[in-house]
């Protein structure tokens, strides 16, 4: 049983992408529809820090869940992010630029399962960590945090501090992704090369 857990909350997590947008967007100005929204968020976001934490501890690390577990993830972030951007509380360049990358190497992750499943690196998740701490920053921080005008705009400021490293994060990672993945395409065409050559020595 516990075998499956890591998996059904990975599910669990896609199934609530659809419940968090409609939580945001059916009345994002109010402070009951918004706190939901992030409430959701945040319950997506803690299933993957549970589902990692379960597979680890007893060793029931699948297929399923290298692959479906990062796509989990950008789905309810995309999410997040074309929200924000949507309701104009965050710059569309910003959205575009993190899900061609985060989009761009979950295809090549697909194309690379003909060789080996690439599993998310440290520097991924703490990408992952960032964006997830930022975004829940920013979809509390319009309920108008009951602090006093400068504690409000002290927490707005910490939360796009975050997002901008976050964009660092994701930028590198993408690119050590794809490193990564050009280093897994030449070994797995060495021994091919190599059985060539000896054909030909034949």
């Amino acid at each position: 049983m516990i075998k499956h857990i890591p998996n059904v909350l990975t599910v669990f997590r896609l199934v609530l992408v659809p419940v968090f947008l409609v939580f945001l967007f059916i009345a994002p100005h109010d402070q009951l529809w918004r706190l939901g929204a992030t409430l959701v968020f945040v319950v997506a976001v803690l299933t993957d820090l549970f589902d990692g934490q379960i597979a680890r501890k007893y060793e029931v690390v699948s297929d399923f869940g290298k692959l479906w577990d990062p796509i989990a993830d950008k789905a309810i972030t995309g999410a997040a992010f074309i929200g924000l951007s949507i309701l104009g509380e965050l710059w569309w360049w910003v959205t575009i630029l993190i899900l061609i990358r985060e989009w761009g190497i979950t295809i090549m992750r697909v194309v690379m399962l003909k060789y080996q499943v690439m599993a998310a690196a440290l520097g991924g998740k703490w990408k992952t960590m960032l964006q997830c701490i930022a975004l829940t920053i920013l979809l509390l921080y319009p309920l108008g945090l009951p602090f006093g005008p400068v504690i409000d705009w002290i927490i707005a400021s910490v939360g796009w501090i975050i997002m901008g490293i976050a964009l660092i994060f994701t930028v590198v990672t993408g690119g050590m992704y794809v490193r990564d993945a050009l280093k897994l395409k030449r070994e797995a065409a060495q021994p091919a090369e190599v059985a060539a050559e000896a054909e030909v020595a034949e």
